[in-house]
């Protein structure tokens, strides 16, 4: 068994490491490398890196489409992928044998696409879930192979929600991969009238819109922590938000800043109060609300229309 895995991010890294732990993976294809930070270094994809600390061979191409000849050298019996980042061409999912399966993180049909797990935080579920699905030329259509759902917990952001997937994958995976290979695996087609999309997080949906209810703003501050940030302006200037909690006194206007804690900064919402606990003030760093409140005039927010 020869297998080629393509993925970029952390999340992918678990689903890796378990294939070079069981089966030959004889390459690894993943996004181009990036510029980090302010002083803009070129830094390799965490899969990469682990592809090189085991001594993988990795191929970076700009655009799948146009450059796969690599993998076809390779010729793979089974390529595995895994939030690669790119529309992956027929020319490719037709080289291997077995074809190539992907690792979605969601119940599929529901949330096709880049962002699944934010937008089921963002979105209020109860569960998610990960899909090992057949690949086809269309976004996440392809038949499913096999699922598994875990809740998501009130106190689950973005980060803890998809450690919790990125095992629960690598876990599936390994247990339905000998399946694949010889034949016996099971294969559903996904039912079109559930279909549902989650698509990558653009700038404005990481604004947060007091208007809305309580529980909406602190699922999109979740579902935005702790990589992105949801924000809002005040003073003219950007303020992000990684965690809040829920509270419970009520202001006749939505958007004001009506009530300041020890370790908070109480925000009138649409039906309630919403209590900021760590926040990254323009041109800081991220910091707790109560070293933020240490420093600053607080009588200058007490009030404050955002």
């Amino acid at each position: 068994m020869k297998i080629v895995f393509m993925g970029t991010p952390v999340f992918a890294t678990n689903i890796l490491q378990s294939l070079i732990d069981n089966y030959e993976v004889i390459g690894v294809v993943s996004q181009p490398d990036k510029e980090v930070g302010r002083k803009k270094i070129l830094t390799n994809t965490p899969i990469k890196e682990l592809a090189l600390n085991n001594n993988i061979e990795v191929f970076q191409p700009v655009k799948i489409r146009n450059d796969y000849q690599k993998i076809v050298e390779w010729n793979p019996d089974l390529i595995v992928t895994c939030a690669y980042g790119q529309i992956i061409p027929k020319e490719v999912l037709d080289i291997p044998r077995l074809g190539c399966i992907n690792v979605h993180a969601s119940l599929l049909p529901k949330y096709r696409g880049g962002a699944p797990i934010h937008r089921a935080i963002i979105n209020g579920d109860s569960e998610t879930g990960i899909t090992i699905m057949y690949m086809d030329v269309g976004m996440d259509t392809g038949d499913m192979i096999s699922k598994r759902s875990i809740p998501i917990e009130m106190d689950d952001n973005l980060e803890t929600l998809s450690n919790k997937l990125s095992k629960l994958g690598s876990e599936l995976l390994i247990e339905v991969l000998p399946s694949i290979i010889d034949g016996t695996n099971g294969r559903e087609k996904q039912n079109e009238d559930e279909v549902s999309y989650a698509y990558n997080i653009k700038p404005e949906d990481e604004v947060i819109d007091f208007n809305k209810s309580t529980l909406e703003i602190y699922n999109l501050i979740r579902g935005l922590s702790p990589s992105i940030g949801a924000y809002f302006m005040m003073d003219d200037n950007r303020t992000k938000v990684y965690k809040s909690r829920i509270g419970t006194n009520k202001y006749d206007r939505p958007g004001v800043i009506f009530q300041l804690y020890k370790d908070g900064i109480g925000i009138s919402t649409g039906d309630g109060e919403i209590i900021l606990e760590e926040i990254q003030p323009f041109g800081k760093k991220k910091m707790d609300v109560s070293s933020y409140l240490n420093g600053i005039d607080k009588n200058k927010l007490i009030n404050k229309v955002l």
